[in-house]
């Protein structure tokens, strides 16, 4: 085994320090619409569903960008991808202080959208390029979990700004501080390719990849052929699952809390915390259970593919008591289950996409894995918006979503399977071509 330098080491170091910034950054921006949710609705004047579509309107934007983005990613790195979306993403919330209407909010959320694209894509290929194959999954599990921090840290601190401040406010502060992270990761950061490594590094860094001595330039007909493997269309509808989930729970878990279990928005803030402590747990154990996996003989693609399954069935199991029981305890604590399970479902996807393709496909398989899970979690808001208003509970939107779990869970098992040669999608489309 490779012994790794000391210069790695600090790259790696700040590389997932930035990444993990970042990305709580993202979500304390995605949240910001959740935390003010009933202070917008009530100064803008909107029903649940318009606010559905509200906080829809950010995913279908950012699900349709993912697939150019993974595209530009591997052309052009994530110093520049990942830079340029933070600065448009932070300009978008930045702007979202001053809006007046829907029909301005609508446009400020798309941009949100279109700017938070490159986030987890680019994650995944600095992972590919910066860690060792066998030892991908605790940094993968580790900068995701900015995914369930940023919205456990999102309720108080978003809270306590929007009450001292006003929630335009807090719009504008958090635009602010998104610019200053931006800049930061530009000027700091830099892409494998940057960098003069030595062969001792090198070696560390390919050991145990099949695919190191394949990277070349990515082409249209090599991404296009990514399509025509069963896997790929595994990975996209089943991930919608975990998104409907995570979506669900983001974009109307404060709302749920204060109607349904009728807590102050003050409470909320501190509530609302709770799951996605848990959540940070199952997101980052991910990466341990993963690499645990491969350590003890599983292939690449199943010590990702059996964490995905049994965490989104768990997440089902977890969410419908959760639906039903009247005690607030006991439903906090089904939530916070289902959390642990829904995001050890969701670090292993990301794990997987880090070794499933060469590296210079990596952004490219992340966003379209993120392009599948956005179009089918885009519905979450809208449809728990439309059976709120019907029903003035969210009982049966929780169902859905369980319903929903299971099935993902099912098309991971039956679509994602194989040993990593199978799927090949360097040899076999090249060779066609």
């Amino acid at each position: 085994m490779q012994q790794k330098s000391a210069r790695l080491r600090r790259i790696q170091w700040i590389a997932i320090t930035f990444l993990m910034l970042a990305g709580v950054v993202n979500y304390l921006d995605r949240s910001t619409l959740s935390i003010a949710n009933h202070s917008v609705s009530h100064e803008l004047g909107l029903n649940a569903a318009q606010m559905g579509m509200l906080l829809s309107a950010f995913s279908f934007a950012y699900a349709l960008v993912q697939l150019p983005t993974g595209v530009l990613l591997d052309r052009f790195g994530a110093r520049i991808m990942l830079g340029l979306g933070m600065f448009l993403w932070s300009l978008a919330q930045f702007a979202g202080g001053f809006v007046n209407t829907l029909q301005q909010f609508l446009v400020a959320r798309v941009c949100l959208g279109v700017g938070e694209a490159p986030q987890f894509p680019a994650g995944a290929k600095v992972v590919s390029e910066w860690f060792a194959l066998r030892e991908r999954g605790r940094p993968t599990g580790i900068f995701i979990a900015s995914s369930t921090i940023g919205p456990g840290l999102a309720p108080p601190i978003l809270t306590m700004l929007m009450l001292a401040f006003g929630w335009r406010s807090m719009f504008a502060i958090m635009g602010g501080l998104g610019i200053a992270v931006a800049l930061a990761w530009y000027g700091i950061y830099r892409n494998r390719a940057e960098i003069s490594l030595t062969r001792d590094e090198v070696a560390h860094l390919e050991e145990g990849d099949v695919t190191a001595e394949q990277e070349s330039k990515l082409t249209f007909a090599e991404w296009r052929r990514v399509f025509a493997y069963p896997i790929t269309w595994g990975m996209i509808f089943g991930y919608s699952g975990v998104i409907y989930m995570i979506w669900l729970f983001l974009t109307w878990l404060p709302a749920y809390l204060e109607h349904e279990r009728h807590l102050s928005i003050a409470n909320t803030g501190w509530v609302v915390a709770i799951p996605y402590l848990f959540g940070t747990v199952g997101m980052v154990g991910s990466g341990f259970v993963c690499d645990g996996l491969l350590r003890r003989g599983a292939s690449a693609i199943t010590s990702r593919k059996w964490p995905i399954c049994v965490g989104m069935v768990g997440a089902a199991l977890f969410t419908v008591p959760a639906a039903y029981t009247p005690n607030l305890p006991l439903a906090i604590a089904f939530i916070s289950s289902a959390m642990v399970c829904l995001n050890l479902a969701s670090g292993a996807a990301w794990s997987l996409v880090s070794v499933i393709v060469p590296r210079r496909l990596v952004a490219s398989m992340g966003s379209i894995q993120n392009f599948g899970g956005y179009i089918g979690g885009s519905f979450a808001p809208v449809i728990t918006g439309l059976i709120v208003d019907h029903t003035g509970s969210f009982v049966n939107a929780f169902l859905v979503s369980a319903f929903l779990a299971l099935g993902s869970a099912l098309i991971y098992l039956v679509f994602v399977r194989g040993e990593f040669g199978e799927y090949d999608v360097v040899e076999k489309p090249v060779a066609a071509a």
